[in-house]
């Protein structure tokens, strides 16, 4: 029997509502109501809900499987924070991966804030390309990756966080170093350095009416790297409004109308402990409501 599955059944029934209840899990309503079908094929087809025009109400075998269901649920939490209380001192481990770029501001300040919310908890941050990622989660190596790009792939989940702009890293002496604001046009042509944010994803997309190929000049993991290559006059940089910090020989000019949102990735249906699903609802909230604000 899926945990899951208990869970989002004992929430629904308390709310009665599948929109309500989706938004309170924090998942959405397609995935909720396949969650309730699925359980209820487990069960062997037996109906849990009964349509009352809009809404919905537990049948009488949904209101003897939520008392069940309430109980057993009460039973897991009270065993599982006996065993935690009996490692009070273990860490716990959350397992973060960010794509490249991601790492700074915001996020780094929810990492310090949720340790300094909780002594037990430390981190392990892998920062690479969105697939990488991805893939690291499948394999169950990663507990959540923030992400620039989504997939078809069934066994992943995504929830949008929020929306980044982009900039041009310039050379000061660099004849566009100048300009206020840039179109992606204006770039298309420019020798480019490149760290693995996966900004060439995208780009072309927005350089519409180039014709000709980009040029990576030199490509580096880290835009601290770049960065130092940008100044040195070896090329341009595109990179995220994350990534744009002082440095010396280095101007930053914003790209018009070029955006790019960034999604949190888990596993669809992986149980994770709540110290980690924590951080996973505390991060989704303040990323959401910065984004509310743009």
């Amino acid at each position: 029997m899926n945990y899951n599955y208990l869970r989002y059944f004992s929430v629904l029934a308390q709310v009665e509502h599948y929109t309500l209840a989706a938004a309170r899990l924090g998942i959405s309503q397609p995935s909720l109501s396949s969650a309730i079908h699925n359980l209820e094929m487990e069960l062997g087809g037996v109906k849990l809900f009964e349509k009352v025009g809009r809404n919905i109400r537990l049948t009488e075998e949904g209101r003897y499987y939520r008392e069940k269901v309430d109980a057993a649920l009460r039973e897991l939490n009270t065993a599982s924070m006996t065993l935690r209380d009996s490692k009070v001192s273990a860490p716990v481990f959350i397992r973060l991966g960010v794509v490249s770029g991601t790492l700074g501001g915001t996020v780094a300040k929810q990492i310090a804030k949720y340790i300094g919310q909780n002594e037990r908890i430390r981190f392990r941050v892998t920062e690479s390309s969105a697939e990488e990622l991805m893939d690291l989660v499948r394999q169950e190596k990663l507990d959540m990756a923030i992400v620039d790009t989504t997939n078809r792939d069934r066994s992943l989940h995504f929830r949008k966080l929020c929306q980044r702009s982009f900039y041009a890293a310039l050379p000061k002496n660099h004849p566009l170093a100048e300009q206020q604001l840039l179109l992606p046009q204006d770039l298309a042509a420019e020798p480019q350095v490149s760290f693995h944010n996966d900004a060439g994803n995208s780009f072309g997309q927005w350089a519409s009416g180039f014709n000709g190929e980009e040029k990576i000049l030199c490509t580096v993991n880290t835009a601290q790297a770049a960065l130092d290559l940008v100044a040195a006059g070896v090329g341009i940089c595109l990179m995220s409004e994350d990534c744009v910090t002082q440095h010396d020989g280095v101007r930053f000019v914003p790209i018009k109308n070029w955006h790019q949102a960034l999604y949190m990735c888990i596993l669809y249906d992986k149980w994770l402990e709540p110290p980690v699903w924590g951080f996973v609802e505390q991060l989704v909230k303040v990323l959401r409501q910065m984004y509310a604000n743009m």
